[in-house]
């Protein structure tokens, strides 16, 4: 990691993933950077008002204004307006939280939610996170979207991750990978419980047209306890019919048309779609 973009670019990822805040030398030696290096980097982005640091012991903290940038941006796509109104009905009917994630080159991200559980166990995880294909039911269900020899590559380039960062049924293998996404594409939806986290259960429809990419996912969660495979079973038609209406208005979001009519956002290095069809 050499280049001064990269490194930028790696450390603001890494803070975003401890809201308490990291110290420098912690910070150099996860990203495997020079603490000379790493403190001018921090110093050029407290400048610019990107980074923080507390008074107390010296951490380094995300300030919102990254949060600020994301948010105008979905606000400008049109995404959310799009999608809440459909969101809000889904989570009404089922009780439990609806998300929205949108693809985004080999990325799948939660850019939208509404939480239909009103009182008891609640499920409400991050926006912005990227969902973790090998053990999300949002990741199964559009790996599913793809050739299995596609799926397999692009789950060996994200990583399955360590089996004590998810659920205790999570797959340790692109073997079990492959055969969940052979699954989800049979039926259509996907269908887990305690893959992505333990007490968590999740069903997913990729939102795309016949035939097409899928250019988003949405997601039904609850905690294990109440939402049973038989409630899921029982939500899967609408679940799929509220993913249909979301792909026939995404032509009113400029990020959905031109994931339509690209087949995925165009990367950075230039590499051939993965999973176009």
């Amino acid at each position: 990691m050499n280049g001064v973009l990269e490194r930028t670019l790696a450390l603001l990822e890494l803070l975003s993933h401890h809201g308490e805040g990291l110290e420098l030398a912690a910070i150099a030696d996860r990203l495997d950077i020079p603490r000379s290096a790493v403190h001018r980097l921090l110093a050029d982005l407290v400048r610019l008002g990107y980074v923080r640091q507390t008074r107390g012991h010296g951490d380094y903290l995300l300030t919102t204004k990254l949060v600020s940038m994301g948010l105008s941006y979905l606000g400008n796509t049109g995404i959310v307006d799009i999608a809440q109104p459909l969101l809000n009905g889904l989570a009404d009917r089922s009780g439990e939280l609806v998300r929205l994630s949108v693809v985004d080159g080999e990325r799948l991200t939660w850019v939208a939610r509404a939480q239909g559980a009103r009182q008891g166990l609640r499920y409400d995880p991050d926006m912005g996170s990227d969902a973790r294909l090998s053990c999300s039911s949002s990741g199964w269900a559009w790996l599913s979207t793809m050739t299995d020899d596609e799926a397999v590559s692009l789950v060996a380039r994200q990583g399955i991750g360590q089996p004590d960062q998810f659920g205790p049924l999570a797959p340790t293998s692109l073997q079990q990978v492959l055969e969940a996404v052979q699954t989800t594409r049979k039926r259509g939806f996907s269908m887990t419980t305690d893959t992505y986290t333990a007490g968590l259960a999740a069903m997913s429809a990729p939102v795309r047209f016949a035939g097409q990419p899928a250019f988003g996912v949405l997601t039904i969660a609850g905690p294990t306890a109440r939402f049973t495979r038989e409630r899921m079973e029982d939500l899967a038609p609408d679940l799929q019919a509220t993913a249909q209406q979301l792909a026939t208005l995404s032509g009113a979001s400029p990020f959905f048309r031109v994931t339509n009519e690209t087949g995925r956002l165009a990367s950075d290095d230039g590499r051939k779609p993965i999973y176009a069809d």
